[in-house]
């Protein structure tokens, strides 16, 4: 006795079909790729495709170039900047205590603006 379900352990593409459904595969070329620590990456490409000059690296993920002798430098990272960091990059410490003064003082004579 069957359970009724035919397709059973098969999955969408799988078949004997092959290449002969498919069609024929575009001639590839592959190209290495090394980035700062080192890894060699070698993705394959169409033979007429445009090669990319950076490639990210799967083991770091640091950018990687065709240059094994000069590999690209890594990205800078800026450290995590809080609120008060980019207040003070726009405003001088002059203006920051004019303006402090000027709620301060609208507090003190309850002509609050909140």
């Amino acid at each position: 006795m069957g359970s009724g379900n035919a397709i059973r352990g098969s999955r969408v593409g799988a078949g004997p079909m092959g290449e002969a459904e498919r069609g024929e595969a575009a001639p590839r070329v592959r190209v290495s790729f090394w980035c700062a620590n080192m890894h060699e990456t070698r993705p394959s490409f169409a033979s007429d495709a445009a090669v990319p000059e950076l490639w990210d690296c799967p083991r770091c993920g640091l950018p990687a170039g065709q240059d094994e002798e000069a590999p690209p430098a890594p990205p800078k990272n800026e450290p995590y900047k809080t609120h008060l960091a980019y207040v003070k990059e726009r405003r001088s410490d002059k203006d920051g205590k004019a303006i402090l003064e000027e709620a301060l003082e609208r507090l003190r004579n309850n002509k609050s603006p909140w």
